[in-house]
């Protein structure tokens, strides 16, 4: 017996269908949750268990209602969308749902986004970025002396501090009212990027004993209405307690084993910089790569978005941009932002990921690419490990989320992304499969 009762059309990317509950369906489960509800409700003068239907119905009558609704739209929304072979995009908006009445059916309407009709152009010939990937002699040098910075001794010196020099200072902040706050000690690397910049010039030239000072420009945190105070100024009166330069190892054996005790000869240590930052310049070039695709992929394909589905992802990405904020310390509540606004700058990455999304599904579609449960379950392994944990504790939270089905269908889409750019289709690398846990395969 059908379901539905009508399909209509209501957007470019959105059905409606009109649901109709059989009336006996609805009988059994109102009898089903009578009997429930008798045997776990507590009506005084009425052993536990047998207090009579028609009592239970009086009384409860309203909450069994809602109960009965609750356990069958689900169900037969289900059956609904297996009869219609419909592939929504989404859960579907459910609305018009008819009061319950005795011996007759249940009727609701329910909207979903489907898939637009895609006809595929050209998905063969795209004109794609193809950078070098060995690194250069200079790059080699730079990451050596990073590591010799890295792990040099700081010398005490009886000279005036100087770019890259180690100053341990005391710094005393000047109050409103004129008067100084108590001494802070700290240690700064002059010129380093974190330090700021007015500090790094006010120390240069300083020896031992000899002081200055320098005022360091902030910016005003935003008031009640978001709009952010003007900048102002604070004064800072350092001091200078100790000047200590680097003492750069020389490029030997030794230097190599104290960075990697596993290295023991210099050639060990430059062969794996070398491997590393060509490792850093073959995710960069598919990077690129990926990203040029997908650019051309929506540009010959252009498509009439479904705005609910596009919706989500914005919901998606300014959430992902709240727990950011959070974990590096930061109150999102507070931290004065238009959210509205941060929802608007971010739909057009939203946008282009749907997009992406929907080609990269049809494709797979049109060329049969499938994943198989060998690779889906190494895929899972990769980024359990990505993760630190195990792949059973993966595989539990994506399941009792609700996105084992979305992971499943993300790395199609990544294998789908290596055939097109021709590369191994078999398995993802481990970075990749990273990346996936963290932003999703169609948008680097």
């Amino acid at each position: 017996m059908s379901v539905v009762v009508a399909i209509e059309d209501v957007g470019p990317c959105k059905k409606q269908l009109k649901v109709e509950v059989p009336a006996l369906a609805v009988a059994a489960e109102m009898e089903r949750v009578v009997r429930e509800y008798g045997r776990r409700v507590k009506i005084p003068g009425f052993r536990p268990g047998k207090v009579p239907q028609d009592v239970v119905r009086r009384r409860y009558q309203k909450d069994i209602d809602q109960e009965v609704v609750e356990r069958l739209l689900p169900k037969y929304w289900q059956e609904a969308q297996a009869e219609s072979a419909i592939d929504p995009l989404a859960p579907p908006e459910v609305e018009e749902v008819q009061d319950l009445t005795p011996g007759s059916p249940l009727t609701f309407v329910a909207s979903v986004e489907t898939r637009p009709q895609i006809q595929l152009r050209n998905t063969q010939d795209f004109d794609l970025p193809n950078p070098p990937v060995d690194p250069g002699t200079m790059e080699i040098d730079d990451t050596i002396e990073d590591l010799r910075k890295q792990v040099a001794e700081w010398l005490p010196v009886e000279r005036p501090a100087a770019q890259g020099d180690r100053v341990e200072v005391e710094v005393f902040e000047t109050r409103h009212d004129g008067t100084e706050g108590p001494a802070q000690p700290v240690a700064i690397e002059i010129g380093d990027k974190q330090v700021w910049e007015e500090m790094s010039l006010a120390l240069t030239g300083l020896s031992a004993g000899q002081e200055t000072t320098f005022t360091h420009q902030v910016e005003g945190h935003a008031g009640e209405s978001g709009e952010p105070a003007a900048p102002h100024e604070h004064r800072f009166r350092v001091k200078v307690q100790e000047v200590r330069e680097r003492d750069l190892p020389p490029l030997d054996d030794a230097f190599a084993a104290k960075v990697n005790p596993e290295w023991k000869a210099f050639d060990e240590l430059r062969n794996a910089v070398v491997s590393r930052l060509r490792s850093n310049k073959e995710n960069e070039r598919r990077e690129q790569r990926h990203k040029a695709l997908l650019d051309q992929l929506r540009e010959r394909h252009p498509l009439e978005l479904p705005a609910g589905v596009v919706r989500q992802e914005v919901e998606h990405l300014v959430r992902d941009y709240a727990e950011s904020m959070a974990r590096q310390g930061i109150d999102p509540q507070r931290a004065g932002l238009d959210w509205e606004q941060v929802g608007q700058e971010m739909a057009p990455l939203a946008e282009r990921r749907v997009h992406s999304r929907l080609l990269l599904d049809a494709i797979a579609e049109a060329d049969a690419v499938t994943l198989s449960e060998p690779e889906f379950e190494a895929a899972l392994a990769l980024l359990a490990r990505a993760q630190n944990t195990s792949t059973s504790q993966l595989r539990r939270s994506l399941e009792e989320n609700g996105r084992l089905a979305s992971l499943r269908a993300q790395l199609r889409r990544d294998k789908t992304v290596r055939r097109l750019l021709g590369e191994d289709t078999e398995a993802p690398s481990a970075n990749e499969i990273g990346q996936i846990g963290q932003t999703g395969p169609t948008e680097p």
